[in-house]
């Protein structure tokens, strides 16, 4: 599906060029009307949609479910944003390739996932898909229901490339919605995709009524592992302390509204994954990266005990119950 989107004002014209007239967002400069496509039609490419959208900005929201042609909807647009499932990227890398994306599109991913094959990110993914092109990643505590509510949001968005992570900045910023940037899509991206299968543990300790206690340990526990995979990987242990790791870790962890909160959750009320997974509206991506994240933490030496017993639990090895006191039973030692 190709929907283009309204704005506020009259229907923008097809654009292959940036108009000059700036507009000040928080005291950045954007031009006053950029074209873009977003690939997902689901909550979240649909809540990234209407951010653009309220900024004027001329929006295409393509969907693979109606077999509208991805060239149409790229033709002229400045930016394509991804906010497709993990499953759903190597294909649509393929089509763009064989369509042709100019060397100055540039790529934003708001995916958070592993690629099983390889145990790449999507960004990874992307750039070596389109070395040329700018990459942009796009992560923060974004529970998209609260976005399309209206209500205050913040992300960040972290590129190699400044002049490409600032356009994206300004073309998403709004009273409602603050963007920040930074120069680690590594740290940035593995924040955003280590969560999910934190918020997993979460939703089992919610579930199991363990306490507010039990659920703050968790949660402190959970940061510095998330710290060790993504310093082994090249990031900046910096970034996990901002939104795209300790803030989304918290919002994702907080309660329903995550799709990974409630796999945690429903599995934890006795549940088959099988049962939980089919109640979802959308998919968790948690569960496929805590497979992926436990076999590359074995081939790399990194330790990761909320991990491996999330997946022991995904897996059926255990019950949820027999996950926590795997965790309580640990080897004592010093919290640093």
């Amino acid at each position: 599906m190709v929907q283009t989107l309204p704005t506020s004002t009259a229907p923008l014209k097809r654009i292959a060029t940036v108009p000059t007239a700036p507009v000040t967002v928080g005291g950045a400069s954007r031009p006053a009307v950029m074209e873009l496509t977003v690939l997902g039609a689901g909550a979240w490419g649909s809540a990234l949609a209407s951010l653009a959208s309220r900024n004027q900005h001329s929006v295409h929201l393509w969907s693979r479910r109606l077999g509208e042609p991805l060239e149409r909807a790229i033709a002229n647009s400045a930016v394509v944003v991804s906010a497709i499932s993990m499953k759903g990227v190597p294909n649509v890398i393929e089509t763009l390739q064989a369509a042709g994306l100019p060397e100055q599109t540039i790529i934003v991913t708001a995916t958070k996932g592993l690629h099983p094959q390889t145990q790449q990110t999507p960004s990874q993914l992307w750039q070596a898909a389109f070395p040329n092109n700018p990459v942009v990643v796009l992560s923060g505590p974004n529970l998209s229901k609260e976005i399309e509510m209206g209500l205050p949001a913040t992300t960040v968005v972290a590129s190699r490339d400044d002049a490409a992570a600032k356009t994206v900045q300004a073309m998403f910023s709004s009273d409602r919605f603050r963007v920040y940037t930074n120069n680690d899509p590594i740290g940035t991206e593995w924040g955003g995709t280590l969560k999910n299968v934190m918020a997993i543990a979460a939703g089992v300790c919610d579930g199991l009524q363990l306490g507010t206690n039990a659920k703050a340990g968790l949660l402190t526990r959970a940061l510095p592992e998330m710290i060790r995979v993504g310093t082994h990987l090249g990031a900046d242990p910096q970034t996990f302390f901002g939104l795209a790791g300790l803030g989304d870790l918290l919002a994702t962890c907080d309660g329903g509204l995550s799709r990974n909160y409630q796999v945690g959750a429903g599995l934890a009320k006795g549940k088959t994954l099988e049962q939980v997974l089919a109640d979802l509206k959308g998919t968790a991506e948690g569960v496929n990266t805590a497979r992926v994240l436990v076999q590359l933490a074995q081939d790399k030496q990194i330790d990761v005990p909320i991990a491996k017993q999330v997946l022991r639990l995904l897996e059926g090895e255990i019950s949820p119950l027999e996950a926590v006191q795997s965790l309580m039973d640990r080897e004592l030692k010093s919290e640093a």
